[in-house]
């Protein structure tokens, strides 16, 4: 077992070290730009790894590794679906949406949508983009603090709802204080932690099963014949369908206004370039480590029952010293740098999109810091009154808000004609379809949920009018 009062005693440092980033961040905060794009001026470090951070939160580090606990080998397509997202969102969309957002002088993923549209028209666009982003955000910010919460629970025996609001309130601290340069830093800071977590302990665990060889050998022997099968219970059509559904889930990333403001404060093509490479090798240490460890730890801790607690179990076993208190905060980091990225674009969104600081002639920065406070709430809210696994809700707010904005963003990246009066059909369809498919019974990969909406909003997007 981990030692508490070493765990304690990490865990106060890193707080400590993360408010201290924000008061830093805070003295370069004088404009919007600063605070909602760090002024374009993110090196290929910050904004490649802050990118990645930010989008493999708590589910990557629990839910991918419990996901690998439960089903086996034919959860690496997951991983792979996501390795390739990413990849194909920095290498395709990212240096266009960069040349656009510098030329056009944009601040959100909003604005890039709505590009070309006015009046009433733009108007309704935006209205409808900020629900469906401050929606989704709720629910996987919730997420994120849920996590923050199994953390605390799982170490210190606290309340689940104590420590939800505990780590909520670390986040939103530092993220009031220092904006987009704040959140960036410390993502950058949290997701060197999760790369470090991500090679130290499945190579502890196979170190501690004898090597490579010898856990593989082990674990067909002690486990199913379908767990070890990289298309699990499935077979025929059903196995295509499960392997293009996880492979699916990269999809989403498109869509995600949090990661594509990293696009736009990128500091040069040279940036760009680094960008590409860093993020790309940094989601496939990360997945495929989690995947693994989740293998191993079929072995190491079987008798597990809650599946997303494998990460915890593992380390408390293998590592009962400072560096598994270390490893431990690894998990705050995760859940840290997504909370804190997608706290920011709710602010951006209702003080600059939905133009809340021009109606009432109030300051952008004021209204952005109070939206983050109020969402936080509501989060923390959802988080303790109304239960989920983190992978559900995760992937039900990715698919949901990837669903919506993806095919607009994707059109608009990759220089597509697209009506503006479909726009907003578009992104309606894109939405209440995810919403639908997630209420409908699970396919195998739950492809139709992965795939059917952002199917049907691009779809609706590029139907011409005779």
């Amino acid at each position: 077992m981990l030692d508490k009062d070493v765990v304690l005693a990490t865990l106060v440092i890193y707080q400590v070290l993360l408010i201290l980033i924000g008061f830093w961040a805070q003295r370069r905060v004088s404009s919007e730009q600063d605070f909602f794009l760090a002024s374009r001026q993110l090196g290929p470090w910050v904004a490649a790894v802050s990118y990645s951070a930010s989008a493999a939160s708590a589910w990557t580090l629990l839910g991918m590794s419990g996901l690998a606990f439960s089903i086996g080998v034919s959860s690496i397509w997951l991983a792979l679906g996501a390795v390739l997202g990413c990849a194909f969102s920095w290498w395709v969309l990212a240096p266009r949406i960069m040349v656009a957002s510098e030329q056009q002088q944009l601040l959100s993923a909003t604005e890039f949508i709505a590009l070309g549209t006015s009046g009433r028209q733009r108007q309704y666009i935006v209205s409808l983009v900020s629900a469906v982003i401050l929606f989704s955000f709720v629910v996987y910010i919730a997420s994120q603090f849920q996590g923050a919460g199994n953390t605390f629970a799982s170490t210190f025996n606290m309340s689940s709802a104590g420590s939800i609001v505990l780590g909520g309130a670390i986040i939103v601290l530092y993220t009031l204080l220092g904006g987009f340069w704040a959140v960036s830093v410390t993502d950058t800071l949290q997701g060197l932690l999760m790369v470090m977590a991500a090679i130290a302990l499945p190579v502890a665990a196979l170190t501690q099963l004898g090597g490579p060889l010898a856990f593989w050998s082990a674990l067909a022997s002690q486990t199913s014949a379908p767990y070890m099968s990289l298309t699990g219970n499935s077979a025929g059509l059903a196995a295509i369908g499960m392997v293009a559904g996880c492979l699916a889930v990269g999809l989403s990333a498109i869509g995600q206004p949090h990661l594509v403001a990293r696009f736009m404060a990128l500091r040069d093509n040279n940036a760009l370039r680094q960008g590409q490479i860093i993020a790309t090798t940094w989601y496939a240490v990360v997945f495929f480590g989690m995947y693994l460890l989740g293998l191993t730890g079929r072995l190491l801790v079987a008798d597990l029952t809650d599946a997303e607690q494998v990460f915890f179990a593992v380390n408390a076993a293998l590592f009962p010293s400072a560096l598994g208190a270390i490893l431990l905060v690894a998990v705050l980091s995760a859940i840290m740098s997504t909370a804190d990225s997608m706290l920011l674009v709710a602010g951006t969104t209702v003080a600059h999109d939905l133009g809340i600081t021009r109606r009432f002639r109030l300051r952008a920065l004021l209204v952005s810091r109070g939206v983050i406070a109020i969402i936080s709430v509501a989060a923390i809210a959802v988080a303790i009154y109304i239960p989920a696994t983190i992978f559900q809700r995760v992937l039900f707010a990715w698919v949901a808000i990837g669903s919506a904005l993806g095919p607009v963003i994707l059109c608009r990246a990759l220089g597509v004609a697209i009506a503006p009066a479909r726009i907003l059909p578009a992104i309606g369809t894109g939405f209440i379809a995810a919403v639908i498919c997630y209420l409908l019974p699970n396919t195998p990969g739950d492809i139709v949920e992965r795939t059917l909406p952002f199917a049907l909003g691009t779809a609706v997007l590029l139907l011409r009018r005779r």
